[in-house]
């Protein structure tokens, strides 16, 4: 069965190549906007299974993997930042303070679903100006939920990090997903003949 990225992401791309699956990729284009008195959590999981159930519903036959990711600040969900100005604001806001990451994830053939989210739990250094705007400018981590790209020098914004599976903060959980994959029937560590 063809398996499908419903992603326009390069870090979950990148992910899904350690599994070393052959895999095409295909951009969903869906409206991520919470709804009303939805919560992070709940944001994360409709739109992981929104992504998913958008291309399988493309190509029959085939098994998608959707994804999603909400960061939460004192209740509040926190976006992607967008600019350079607001990734400084988060940054700041950050500083000293815990921020939790739900990495929501969504596989389907279209007809069965199975949905998971693998939560993430980051300490944040107080870092002054200076130092924050030098990862700014290293990483420019705009279109990142949170402002911290853990996968390269956003490592070093944390104090500690805590989570179940270290992939699922980079945006794709591959423990949870290679779980997921062995319910549809593809197992990760066999021989397949395209990779």
């Amino acid at each position: 069965m063809p398996l499908i990225l419903a992603s326009s992401s390069p870090y979950r791309r990148a992910l899904l190549h350690r599994l070393n699956l052959p895999f095409s990729v295909e951009s969903p284009d869906i409206d991520e906007r919470p709804r009303a008195d939805e919560t992070p959590l709940e944001l994360a999981l409709r739109l992981a299974g929104e992504k998913a159930a958008v291309i399988a519903a493309r190509h029959p036959g085939t098994l998608v993997i959707g994804s999603d990711q909400v960061a939460v600040f004192e209740g509040e969900a926190i976006g992607k930042p967008g600019s350079f100005e607001a990734a400084r604001a988060q940054l700041r806001r950050f500083g000293g303070r815990d921020v939790l990451f739900h990495t929501a994830l969504c596989v389907t053939d279209g007809q069965r679903r199975l949905l998971e989210q693998v939560p993430t739990e980051c300490r944040f250094l107080a870092l002054d100006d200076a130092r924050i705007e030098h990862y700014l400018r290293v990483e420019q981590p705009f279109d990142t939920a949170g402002s911290a790209k853990a996968e390269q020098l956003g490592v070093a914004l944390m104090e500690r990090m805590r989570s179940d599976d270290p992939t699922a903060l980079i945006g794709l959980p591959l423990i949870a997903l290679c779980r997921m994959l062995r319910a549809f029937g593809l197992e990760p560590l066999a021989p397949h003949p395209e990779s």
